[in-house]
């Protein structure tokens, strides 16, 4: 695999000046999960034992921005594996504005100002070629592996453990993608043996997609730890989200969840299938 070049470096470093001191403090309040010298069979292992066990998780007030289409939005969301998500997000003052979701076979999303009013769907294997990657070109699944609770694939050409001046354990991944072959770094918190960042480069080297963990919480119930507040970003799209989970519930549903994985309707916002292309107009949006 190619060497990464010094800039590359530099925007991982940036992260840790950053947030090292942060998590250096967390550090000391519990042993930490992974071992000074740990390889990389035990952080996959240690990633794996806490990722794997969670299936699910719902907060009733998460909240989310993405720049240059909203401001924050508050609402309930969910995730279930392998794909179903539901966020449902909007305001005091002017009520519902955002529906983003997911099940087994498609995802949709709907936004009240859109200027062509629909509900936009399309199935997974056809997300690439959808009109709907000019607005989020991160889709469910991106977004799933930003939080972090993905497992690590023991099977993939991993490189590492590199250490780093803050203590992170740095994995370097070679990843063959419909767009070419990518270099994915994942940062690693020894302390939580979690995973606090994550960044996509392509072949030429420039930063494709990044997932930051700003904040963690580790469930008192199940013991589980994952993100709380992250920061995602696909600086060459212009896109940038940030989430904040509020109190996430790992492995608890609210009742009747069957229900948030159906395709929704709104009244006067018909279906429209993204993978034709009448639905080019969803790339826009009224003030």
């Amino acid at each position: 695999m190619r060497r990464l070049g010094a800039w590359k470096l530099a925007v991982v470093a940036g992260w840790l000046a950053l947030s090292g001191a942060q998590c250096h403090r967390s550090w000391l309040i519990q042993p930490p999960a992974l071992p000074a010298a740990a390889n990389l069979e035990q952080i996959i292992q240690t990633v794996n034992q806490n990722n794997l066990q969670i299936h699910s998780f719902s907060s009733a007030q998460a909240e989310m921005s993405l720049e240059g289409l909203w401001g924050s939005l508050r609402g309930p969301l969910a995730f279930q594996r392998p794909k179903r998500f539901r966020f449902q997000g909007g305001t005091l003052v002017t009520g519902p504005e955002v529906d983003l979701g997911s099940n087994d076979e498609l995802f949709w999303f709907w936004m009240r100002r859109s200027a062509q009013r629909a509900v936009f769907y399309c199935r997974h294997d056809r997300f690439q070629e959808s009109p709907l990657r000019q607005v989020l070109p991160i889709g469910p699944d991106g977004l799933v592996e930003a939080l972090g609770i993905q497992p690590l694939d023991p099977g993939l050409p991993h490189q590492g453990p590199f250490p780093t001046k803050s203590g992170a354990l740095e994995v370097r991944t070679l990843r063959e993608t419909p767009a070419g072959p990518m270099t994915k770094i994942t940062l690693i918190d020894p302390g939580r043996g979690a995973i606090a960042a994550q960044y996509v480069f392509d072949s030429q080297g420039q930063l494709v997609a990044s997932s930051v963990v700003q904040e963690f919480r580790r469930d008192p119930l199940s013991g589980l730890t994952m993100a709380r507040k992250l920061e995602l970003q696909a600086p060459l799209a212009g896109f940038r989200m940030k989430l904040d989970l509020g109190t996430v519930h790992i492995n608890r549903l609210p009742s009747q969840s069957e229900t948030l994985w159906s395709l929704p309707r709104y009244e006067d916002y018909p279906w429209v299938d993204l993978s034709q292309p009448v639905s080019a107009g969803v790339a826009s949006s009224g003030g």
